[in-house]
């Protein structure tokens, strides 16, 4: 059957994946699946589990979410084991076929070993090539399947002395849980741009791309991998090694601003708050005064929250969102398309009514969704419409595990603010300034005094290299084999 294209009305930045791995406890693969389902906003694409049973792996993966795939006895039965592994995916290179879903899997002469990835690496064409060329055969269009190849193809003996072989040829933002026999292992690259956090459920050591899984199965908050480190779990006991020169951190800026549940803790804080100081910030750059502040839901629910207590402005839901838009089994037909934003939100019209209102929202990508909310408010009868970013304007592409238009696409890459805001047809708009986000973040301004952040969207600051030539479809780069196919 032959694959329809259909690109979604929303042009929010697409979450990453979501890892999760738990070690030597009672139930691990029904662990992992509440592990995945606290972290299903990370990836609705497709998810997977490898479990391992002291003699055997184990592996289920399904298009869709966690608890319509990993729900029943008779599909967990079939994950035996006190080890497991998972991963929910949104792909940002391969395409969306069963193949490409995570973990993987493969054989290696030290035995086998399960991978889940969150992130992506800049140098994964470039180290494709190299493999095919000596012969490797790739069955998958993911650049996940490079790191399994590499640590495959190791001539070290140990499979962690082959991980750490692995690791140093590959590049980029990524964190890393994987299943080798009755060992546990986490990863995350040497900027630590990618989250990872561990935790512990009795006697049992728990990793998780977010604090947030570790709550829903009781776990302990321990730490965060650190950057660089090389953590694994062998015979119970927690060891940690750190093969790369050391390196200033720079976590990824959005999973702050946008990407983390907001319960999430990330540096000492939840996201919540982070996310509240960024609409705080964002009041005191402002000098206008409005009837009612209005968030976009939910991005922007936390941040308008902070900007009206600021100000003093009052709080209203002058927008309500329908959680269950994309669970349809049916593929929309373009009349339905053409609603755009509406299949998502619709306005609390007797809460905006003649009110001036000041709209915010965490960010602006290609401002086609700013632009039909906009109009929206003003068909419900608002009488102006002023438009607030928790953030400074986006305009450059992300390379490191983030699905995120080409440059081209990037509204505040080609326009000025002024032409922004007569685009989406507000009464103004306003962005936070830079040194507005690191002061949120609890740095007075973005200088080198203070650890700094991936911030690359805003300045064009790439902490890894970009060694791959990227296009604007990386799969024609990574195969020959049509995405026609749903194996």
């Amino acid at each position: 059957m032959q694959k329809i294209k259909y690109k979604n009305y929303n042009p929010k930045l697409k979450e990453e994946c979501g890892v999760f791995g738990i070690s030597n406890t009672f139930d691990a693969s029904t662990l992992t699946a509440l592990g995945l389902h606290a972290l299903q906003h990370r990836g609705q694409e497709g998810c997977g589990i490898v479990s391992f049973d002291g003699s055997k792996y184990h592996s289920e993966k399904r298009f869709g979410l966690v608890g319509d795939n990993f729900n029943k006895e008779e599909v967990l039965k079939n994950l035996p084991g006190n080890y497991a592994i998972g991963h929910n995916r949104y792909s940002t290179t391969g395409g969306k076929v069963l193949r490409n879903v995570q973990p993987f899997f493969a054989d290696t002469n030290a035995g086998g070993i399960g991978v889940s990835h969150n992130g992506n690496l800049t140098n994964a064409i470039t180290l494709r090539n190299k493999l095919v060329k000596e012969g490797a055969i790739f069955y998958t269009t993911s650049d996940t399947e490079t790191i399994v190849q590499l640590i495959a193809k190791s001539k070290r003996k140990k499979t962690i002395d082959k991980i750490i072989d692995a690791i140093f040829h590959i590049q980029g933002g990524y964190a890393l849980v994987m299943l080798a026999q009755n060992t546990l292992i986490g990863v995350r690259d040497p900027y630590g741009i990618r989250p990872l956090v561990i935790g512990k459920l009795k006697n049992s050591y728990v990793f998780a791309s977010e604090t947030c899984a570790l709550d829903i199965i009781g776990a302990k908050y321990l730490r965060e991998v650190e950057n660089g480190e090389i953590v694994y779990i062998e015979n119970d006991e927690l060891k940690s090694l750190k093969p790369f020169p050391p390196k200033k951190i720079r976590p990824c800026i959005f999973e702050y601003i946008y990407f983390s549940r907001p319960d999430s803790i990330l540096n000492g804080k939840t996201a919540y708050e982070y996310r509240k100081k960024l609409g705080e910030e964002l009041a005191n750059e402002d000098d206008l005064n409005a009837d009612l502040v209005v968030p976009v839901p939910d991005s922007g629910n936390a941040a308008a929250l902070g900007y009206s207590q600021k100000k003093n402005i009052d709080f209203d839901l002058g927008l309500i969102r329908n959680h269950y838009v994309g669970r349809t089994f049916i593929e929309p037909s373009q009349k339905i398309r053409s609603l755009g934003v509406k299949l998502k939100l619709n306005s609390n019209k007797s809460v905006i009514k003649n009110k001036k209102i000041i709209l915010v929202d965490d960010s602006i990508v290609r401002g086609t969704t700013s632009h039909k909310i906009t109009k929206m408010l003003y068909d419900s009868g608002a009488k102006e419409v002023h438009l607030r970013i928790a953030s400074p304007e986006i305009k450059f592409p992300d390379f490191y595990g983030v699905d995120m238009p080409t440059k081209n696409e990037l509204l505040a890459a080609n326009k000025t603010v002024n032409e922004m805001c007569e685009y989406i047809n507000a009464s103004s708009l306003k962005f936070l300034s830079l040194n507005g986000l690191y002061k949120a973040m609890g740095y007075e301004k973005r200088n080198n005094t203070y650890p700094q952040l991936t911030d690359h969207y805003f300045t064009g600051d790439y902490p890894v290299k970009i060694i791959d030539e990227l296009g604007k479809d990386k799969i024609t780069q990574l195969s020959l084999l049509s995405n026609a196919s749903n194996n």
